[in-house]
């Protein structure tokens, strides 16, 4: 790291003003197409609710150089993506506890769909076109199943204003390990971006907490680093 890199990270951390601002707009995309049933798409809800309030998480949430902003929706199909709770600057315990209980009593969105990822990333756009101003912009796509419905994730990459959004993935997938693989090669975009993989449903909670643990202790400091 240079000298004028390492005294800008320097002033992010210490500055009051920079203390204040939103450091991460993190969104987390669900997948709700017809390979969820009805059991593994209450497995998804409780285990991100369990995840986004364990200590493990909420150690680095609210510990950072300033709050982290979050944003939820479920995808299928090519037009099925519905927002589950939208953008909120997480400050406070209970400005987590608020998206928590919207995560838990919203209705399922769908349930009968293909896997639309390419879409899915699309859509991600439009959110983070609507989101707050943060430092960095982070979409995280769970999922157990490759593209069947519409575009490719490329080519969403390529039409989406989705430059400088760094892409993480939560591969719910068998001992083959095909669908981390698939998310690795295809899916994943930006710098440090990484695929968390979760054998099957059964094990979404504990991969979503130490896929969010990771995120959310990325400083600014390794941000700024070439």
């Amino acid at each position: 790291m240079t000298l004028i890199k390492a005294l800008m990270a320097a002033l992010l951390l210490a500055t009051p003003v920079a203390a204040q601002d939103c450091r991460l707009a993190l969104l987390l995309a669900v997948d709700v197409s017809a390979s969820v049933d009805e059991r593994e798409h209450l497995i998804q809800r409780n285990g991100l609710a369990s995840a986004l309030l364990s200590p493990e998480v909420q150690a680095p949430l609210f510990n950072g150089p300033g709050p982290v902003a979050l944003a939820i929706y479920e995808w299928s199909g090519r037009f099925q993506q519905d927002v589950i709770a939208p953008w909120r600057l997480i400050e406070t315990e209970a400005d987590l506890l608020s998206m928590v209980e919207a995560l838990q009593t919203a209705p399922r969105t769908s349930g009968e769909f293909p896997t639309a990822i390419g879409y899915a990333i699309g859509f991600a756009s439009e959110l983070f076109a609507e989101a707050p101003p943060c430092l960095f912009q982070t979409l995280d796509i769970a999922g157990d199943g490759q593209n069947n419905d519409g575009f490719q994730p490329r080519l969403a990459y390529e039409h989406f204003p989705l430059d400088g959004v760094t892409v993480n993935a939560l591969a719910i997938g068998g001992a083959s390990r095909e669908i981390e693989q698939y998310f690795e090669e295809h899916v994943i975009r930006g710098p440090g971006s990484f695929v968390e993989h979760a054998l099957n449903h059964d094990h979404f909670e504990d991969a979503m907490r130490r896929k969010l643990e990771r995120e959310l202790r990325v400083m600014i400091l390794g941000q700024l680093s070439p």
